[in-house]
């Protein structure tokens, strides 16, 4: 599934009609990161540069010149070169570069030293976003400076640097309607891989196998990659936010949390579930778990156009607070105890963040001091979680070693929000059935 040239096109025409008269945006494409010695990462391209002009190569510029006679948009790009080509892959060229990605201009990536400056040269303001790209930063500065030495000669170097990140990540904060299609099909994929993790697991199988059964729905259905580092974590290592070892064995007993989504034209999905690797929750995993879905289903009924971010957090704070209050684990007034934080000793995390291109998303979360008011179109996570340390001897040990999250991806829509990941079982009676299944499937006792 991939977007159109018409929607990079209308993202170019948006972006230009806000910029200053007589300026000019420099975005670069992502460098190439060394794996190890002579082995490159999977490429990735920048998410800026790959939402203003869908191309997927390194060694490129695109530059955005907004009334130029010979066409606003210019990129830089490699040239053909059969040879590489034969040991790296496909280049689009030049001509690639304008027929296939609606460039009105492309030039070679080696000449950019001798052309960029002139087409700085004249212009008042120069949108980039400077800092993201040191390496970058310097080559910038060094063709500002080149039209600086001929100043004498009548040269008009630009006289101010605007923030081009403020105005491009404002427009990804809105997603249009093919970009909303893009992720519901990543969430659904996401969502598959995750009711397989749960069909397959057992005890005595590791976390990297339930990962493979992840990366393997992923790719099946088309998404090349995973959008982040999957955290499949067994037991106690649930309590660990950000676990990616994933080289545990999983027993008898233990809760999994999984907290994995796949990339999909460069668009990501962000789903965790959490349930028993025996296929039935004990009292206590299942007392937990009922109050961090409720405290899920507490803030999708706070998020609508017109409320704002934090109010779903404020949700999870009112019913997570209330439910360890309830089963003890908490002890106090409950007003007192949300006014003083007490809850952040087992939800310490907030409670979702913008979703898109990256997977904690760009976008302000505050505007002018105030939290910012949801509109539609915004794409958001919801994942309230509790989470008891092992080693915490404040409580009686039947509750520690519980991690419990549970994530989906939401779209704000006019008249509220709509779930996108909602597929994957959550409900603690939908999970052990499904799971119950599975397994008679495969004449497995419980």
């Amino acid at each position: 599934m991939h977007l159109t040239r018409q929607e990079y096109s209308r993202r170019r025409k948006a972006l230009m009609a806000q910029m200053e008269p007589n300026s000019i945006a420099v975005l670069p494409a992502a460098p190439v990161h060394i794996r190890n010695r002579d082995v490159e990462h999977q490429y990735r391209q920048d998410s800026d540069f790959q939402y203003l002009t869908g191309f997927p190569e390194p060694e490129a510029v695109a530059v955005l010149i907004p009334g130029r006679e010979h066409g606003e948009y210019v990129l830089f790009c490699r040239e053909k070169d059969k040879e590489r080509e034969l040991w790296d892959g496909y280049r689009a060229g030049q001509e690639g570069a304008i027929a296939d990605f609606g460039a009105n201009d492309a030039f070679p990536i080696n000449d950019i030293d001798d052309i960029l400056p002139g087409l700085i040269e004249g212009r008042e303001r120069v949108y980039y976003a400077m800092g993201a790209n040191p390496e970058f930063d310097r080559r910038l500065t060094n063709w500002i400076n080149v039209i600086r030495s001929k100043a004498r000669l009548g040269a008009q170097p630009p006289n101010e640097f605007l923030a081009l990140d403020h105005l491009l990540h404002d427009m990804r904060l809105y997603k249009s309607a093919a970009e909303l299609k893009v992720m519901q099909a990543a969430a659904e994929i996401s969502a598959q891989a995750h009711i397989r993790a749960m069909q397959i697991c057992r005890p005595g199988l590791w976390e990297y196998q339930l990962e493979a059964e992840l990366q393997h729905g992923f790719m099946r259905h088309g998404s090349r990659s995973p959008a982040y580092s999957s955290i499949v974590a067994a037991g106690r290592n649930a309590c660990i936010l950000h676990y990616t070892e994933n080289n545990c064995q999983i027993r008898d007993g233990d809760l999994i949390l999984i907290d994995a989504g796949c990339e999909l034209d460069c668009y990501a999905s962000d789903i965790t579930r959490t349930f028993p690797a025996s296929g039935r929750f004990s009292p206590e995993q299942r007392a937990i778990y009922d109050i961090v879905l409720a405290a899920q289903a507490a803030a999708f009924e706070v998020i609508a156009p017109g409320r704002h971010w934090n109010e779903a957090h404020e949700a999870t704070v009112r019913v997570i607070t209330a439910g360890l209050l309830k089963l003890g684990l908490l002890k106090g007034e409950l007003v007192e105890l949300i006014s003083t934080e007490a809850y952040r000793r087992f939800y310490m995390h907030r409670a979702g963040h913008w979703l898109g291109m990256d997977v904690h998303d760009v976008g302000d979360y505050r505007v002018g001091g105030v939290w910012r008011e949801l509109e539609p179109g915004m794409v958001m996570t919801v994942e309230p979680g509790i989470y008891i340390a092992p080693d915490d001897d404040t409580v009686p040990r039947k509750w520690r070693g519980i991690g419990i999250r549970i994530e989906d991806d939401v779209v704000v829509t006019r008249t509220g929000c709509d779930v996108i990941s909602g597929s994957v079982p959550k409900q603690a009676d939908e999970i052990e059935a499904l799971m119950a299944q599975a397994r008679e499937s495969e004449g497995v006792t419980a």
